[in-house]
């Protein structure tokens, strides 16, 4: 047994109400930032977490890995093809082993520094490895993995236990090698066809990559890329897909997977596909079934997603989640904020979480970008609305880059010309969202937002030229739109 261990039961399994217990299952940024709020608060705080490292998705197998991946798999466009005469480009030499190596080194750094060095040097938290689940509402049930069992008694309690790739129901897949994301994150060696079965953030990130490493890449959508967001993002960013080769299927739905050793041979709608290597990348749903919630009556969605409130709390006193397994958007920034309130909740405080200005990022090339609402979403909401789409042509910064693809999309309260909503598809859009953010956290108009000052040269600086079109020609401007 570690000293964590030893601590946590000598602390909180034996009887001190010197102050107050706080339990939680997962070990992922919501509920490491529950557990700091929680230790601020005066709360000893065991961690439960039954994987082999802590950490949860995001440092491990999620946001870290896959922005490596990425941003390798650009530079390596880059030496491709660039824009610029005078710069010749040529096949880059890639080692995809040891980018993998790279990738598990960083990986390992940031859980260090991020989570293992957070717990041990901090008294006030413990960490107790094992599967939890609830006997009542204030005991989990650790199941070890020497088969031993340890009951941890708890004041409140948090559920952070994340979420898992979903595999659909296709004949045949689940006798086949595919990948999930995780797999394709660390792979070794390079597939010369990869096909992705899935249409929205993971699956195109890692599919762009992919095909920037040198795989020949296929992507089946069932629907349409990105068909939840306004759908002009995904009809521009599947024209960048397919100048960069790939092939995009859309309505597209495999019947049948099979594999004979060599290759993936799939039946769809679309005829008879074949690839080397699958990635199965449609969604992730809540690790939530073996928690044994229906004991202790907390309630979920059909899909086992927790349901909480702005403060985070479940339907049963003292029992709080956060992340995605809970019924909240699956950003590991949303995790955090979710934990960190609900930390200062369990401590006696009243924190809330509004997201109704919550931004997203596809980390695409170019990236997708959005804040607020969309013109069908405002307009469901009984809202009147009115827009403006400016194409990146029209941004001196992207000009100089030679990079012009893609659109800004502002949509704005008819009444009042309050924005309400943007939507961004450029090269570093995730570097333009927060300012639009701002704005409609401040309720500003495009007026407003028009007159502000923004720096030239600035990517940025888009959002104050597509504010002006809501009353003026921008080709009209002179270059710094004054």
């Amino acid at each position: 047994m570690t000293n964590q261990e030893n601590n946590e039961q000598s602390s909180c399994c034996t009887g001190n109400k010197e102050s107050l217990h706080v339990a939680i299952v997962g070990s992922g940024s919501g509920a490491f930032a529950c557990a700091i709020k929680a230790a601020e608060g005066g709360a000893k705080v065991t961690i439960i977490e039954g994987a082999d490292v802590i950490g949860g998705c995001c440092v491990n197998v999620g946001c870290v890995p896959s922005k490596i991946l990425i941003r390798a798999a650009q530079l390596a466009q880059q030496q491709r093809h660039n824009p610029f005469a005078g710069l010749a480009n040529h096949t880059p030499e890639l080692s995809r082993a040891l980018l993998a190596e790279q990738q598990t080194a960083r990986v390992e750094e940031l859980r260090a520094a991020k989570y293992q060095n957070i717990l041990d040097s901090n008294p006030a938290l413990s960490l107790v490895k094992g599967y939890a689940q609830f006997k009542d509402a204030n005991t989990l049930i650790v199941s070890k993995a020497d088969g031993s069992e340890q009951d941890i008694h708890a004041d409140k309690i948090l559920i952070a236990t994340g979420s898992t790739p979903t595999i659909p129901p296709i004949d045949g897949l689940v006798d086949t090698p595919y990948w999930t994301s995780t797999e394709a994150l660390f792979a070794k060696n390079l597939p010369q066809h990869l096909m992705v079965i899935g249409s929205s953030v993971v699956a195109l990130e890692i599919a762009q990559a992919y095909r920037r490493l040198g795989s020949e890449v296929t992507v089946l959508a069932r629907h349409t890329l990105l068909y939840r967001e306004d759908p002009l993002l995904g009809e521009k960013l599947a024209e960048c897909f397919e100048k960069e080769g790939m092939l995009i299927l859309s309505d597209t739905r495999a019947s049948s997977v099979s594999y004979d050793g060599q290759r993936f041979t799939l039946e769809s709608n679309a005829g008879t596909l074949i690839c080397d290597q699958l990635l199965i990348s449609t969604g992730r749903h809540a690790n939530t079934a073996q928690l044994n919630l229906d004991t202790v009556g907390v309630n979920t969605e059909k899909n086992g997603e927790i349901i909480v409130n702005e403060r985070m709390e479940t339907s049963v006193p003292g029992i709080y989640a956060a992340g995605d397994c809970s019924n909240m958007p699956q950003f590991v920034y949303v995790a955090a904020a979710a934990g960190s309130r609900a930390g200062v909740n369990m401590t006696g405080g009243d924190a809330k979480l509004d997201l109704s200005t919550m931004p997203a990022v596809i980390f695409t090339d170019p990236q997708v970008a959005t804040v607020g609402l969309t013109e069908k979403q405002a307009n469901a909401q009984g809202i009147d609305t009115d827009s403006r789409v400016l194409d990146m042509e029209n941004v001196p910064r992207a000009l100089a880059n030679f990079e012009t693809d893609g659109f800004i999309k502002l949509v704005v309260e008819m009444a009042t010309g309050r924005l309400i909503g943007a939507q961004i598809l450029a090269h570093e859009g995730g570097e333009l969202i927060q300012s639009a953010v701002l704005a409609i956290r401040n309720r500003m108009t495009v007026i407003d937002l028009g007159d502000q000052l923004f720096p030239y040269l600035t990517m940025v600086e888009g959002l104050k030229l597509c504010a002006q079109t809501f009353n003026k020609d921008v080709k009209e401007l002179s270059c710094c739109a004054g």
